[in-house]
């Protein structure tokens, strides 16, 4: 339940369209409930704006479609439910629970839309360097568009052909967050950041040959760029680039 929610449920028991023991049943598992292996945080959006987010990974289909269903249950919410980290075996069991749910192969992200709106104030531009970057681009954008934000990509627009990027020149300065997302080297959001004045959230990911280290090149260059409106997050965390970028655009 986010805000609206509270406000819609207390408006129909002051209506009299709800009693206060229904009110009490739509309420009685806040702030969080527990399942025993999991305990979901139905109180979450009432605090930062946007439903806890389900990380696949790790927990048997079971779980994860156990864990959909309660916060699928009150039905009056709007709240979108996000999955990460998901594979073919969670996606069959999250449809039995809700057929809304809409994968995202290359991320491995699983959407269910129950609002359409839009809280950001501009748009969120996702860059990927490369094609094998598109996987962690890909959360980041359906992160940012499922917590209520316009968001946008731009890929395979990395440092070893300057000129790719350049052709985007006025979409990157249209932008009021910018997720850059780089394998190898990591040197296009320090790139990115030069040319406009936006916050820049830089993305390394596991892209890269040896030397890269499983992306800890990438990371620690991105950590030292020379362009002070950058901030990094963790290898491949294109989630938490979507998080952060959300929040910053709602400000």
């Amino acid at each position: 339940m986010n805000a609206h929610d509270i406000e819609s449920l207390l408006e129909s028991v002051r209506r009299g369209r709800l009693s206060i023991p229904q009110a009490l049943e739509r309420l009685k598992h806040l702030p969080f409930e527990d399942l025993g292996f999991a305990k979901i945080d139905h109180h979450r959006a009432l605090r930062q704006g946007y439903a806890e987010v389900v990380f696949g990974r790790g927990k048997t289909p079971q779980q994860v479609a156990q864990i959909v269903r309660r916060m699928l249950r009150p039905k009056a919410s709007r709240q979108n439910i996000l999955v990460t980290r998901a594979d073919a075996k969670i996606l069959a069991a999250v449809r039995r629970v809700s057929r809304a749910a809409k994968f995202y192969p290359l991320s491995g992200v699983i959407a269910i839309r129950r609002s359409s709106v839009i809280s950001g104030k501009g748009t969120i531009l996702v860059v990927s360097a490369g094609t094998s970057d598109i996987p962690v681009a890909e959360e980041a954008l359906v992160t940012a568009e499922m917590m209520g934000s316009r968001a946008a990509a731009i890929y395979d627009v990395g440092v070893a052909g300057l000129h790719r990027l350049l052709e985007y020149r006025e979409q990157l300065t249209k932008a009021r967050v910018i997720i850059c997302v780089a394998g190898m080297e990591g040197a296009l959001p320090s790139v990115v950041a030069g040319l406009v004045g936006v916050p820049v959230i830089a993305v390394p990911t596991s892209t890269g040959y040896g030397a890269s280290f499983g992306g800890l090149t990438a990371l620690l260059a991105m950590l030292n760029s020379c362009a002070s409106n950058v901030s990094v997050v963790n290898i491949d965390n294109g989630f938490g680039a979507g998080c952060v970028a959300s929040c910053i655009n709602r400000l």
